[in-house]
Formats: C-alpha cells, structure tokens, sequence
C-alpha cells in the first residue's frame, strides 16, 4: 500500500509520467419494447423487461496529474487484449516517455505473460522495459486511481441500457472526449503517514524486542 501511496507523492515528470489502468466488464442489454419519448408534463417511459446482448470490456488509462484518459472498448477481457492495449499505451499514448510508471491491480491478465503469449519475445520485453509497474495490495485496488474514473464513467455514461457495443463504443468515446476537454485532475491526499494512523489495523504490532505480535 505504502509503495503506492509514495508513488502518487512523485512531482510531476512528463518523461517519467505516473499512468493508472484498469478494466469494467458492461453488459449489453436491449430493449424488448420501443421507450416513450419525453413530452411536456410526462418523462420518458420504457418496459421493465430488457433482453440480454452479451457484455464489452472496458479499458481505461488515466494520467490524473494532468486529467488525461484513454478509453478503449473490447468485446473480451482476454490477455491479448490487455497486450494490445499496453502497446498503444507504450507506443502511441506516451510514446515520447522514458519509463511509463504504470499502477494496476493484480487480476490474472495484468502481468509481463500476456504480453509474451501475444508478441514476439524481443517485442513484449521492449514494451516491458519502457515500464516501471506498481500493483495494488490485495483487496487495495481502491489505491488505483483509474476505479475514480470508471465511478464517474459509470454514473455519467453507463448507468442505462445501452444495446450493443457500436453503440457503446460511440458513447464511451464521447464521454472520453468531453472529459479530457475539462482536463479534470485527482488531487490525491491520502499519504503514507495518515495509512499509519487510520489503517494501523493493518500494519503488524511489533514487541520492544523486535518480534512480531
């Protein structure tokens, strides 16, 4: 936890800039019935019932030093998938970077394998190099500053059906688009010194002999 924490204190560095990742899985849902526009004096009305069309995978890199983010829909969460989208982000995104210092979470598919099982040897250890990799604890993926951006993704884009993955595609682009226009940054102000007092419960207790409690 404390690695993060002292991560996110790094002063700003665009050639060492401080990059958090993370993925959503969405469901697709249809409507059965067409929806009720709204009208003067009447909201919209749509049927409860819905049909199922599958789910999307949602990536998302945030820089939240300078509120910049890169949204990227998938049909699967597989490890080619997060191989891809490491690439571009390495490539592409912050091409111009020396070390890319990357903050994610310990799911199966977020490690130096996916890339191996994608790419040639000699490529996914180029990318691997350009990066400088800080995981989140266990249970500590609330320490991953991209989970404030799906919370805002969530409540201002997805929170309603949408039918198939064109359309949310389309619909994640714009939220995307409009949000790197309002350059809206994290302050973050959870350090390692208030992680010592108000989560003391999870540090070991140490006896005056130096032994663990």
């Amino acid at each position: 936890m404390e690695d993060i924490l002292e991560v996110y204190q790094r002063p700003y560095d665009p050639l060492r800039p401080v990059i958090c990742l993370d993925e959503l899985s969405k469901q697709l849902t249809k409507e059965k019935h067409i929806p009720i526009p709204a009208k003067p004096g009447a909201t919209e009305r749509y049927d409860t019932q819905y049909e199922r069309n599958g789910t999307a995978n949602i990536f998302i890199h945030t820089e939240p030093l300078i509120g910049k983010r890169t949204v990227k829909v998938t049909t699967a969460r597989k490890r080619k998938d997060f191989a891809h989208f490491l690439k571009k982000l390495v490539d592409v995104d912050y091409q111009h970077a020396e070390t890319i210092v990357l903050v994610m979470d310990n799911l199966n598919t977020h490690d130096g394998a996916s890339l191996y099982e994608t790419f040639p040897p000699q490529e996914a250890r180029r990318i691997l190099d350009r990066l400088e990799i800080h995981y989140t604890p266990k249970h500590g993926s609330w320490l991953n500053m991209a989970e404030i951006e799906f919370s805002h993704l969530s409540r201002q884009c997805l929170d309603r059906r949408i039918p198939n993955q064109e359309t949310l595609i389309q619909e994640v682009k714009v939220w995307e688009h409009n949000s790197n226009q309002c350059k809206s940054s994290v302050n973050w102000r959870f350090k390692s010194s208030d992680a010592r007092i108000k989560l003391k419960r999870l540090y070991p207790t140490i006896d005056e002999n130096g032994g663990q409690i």
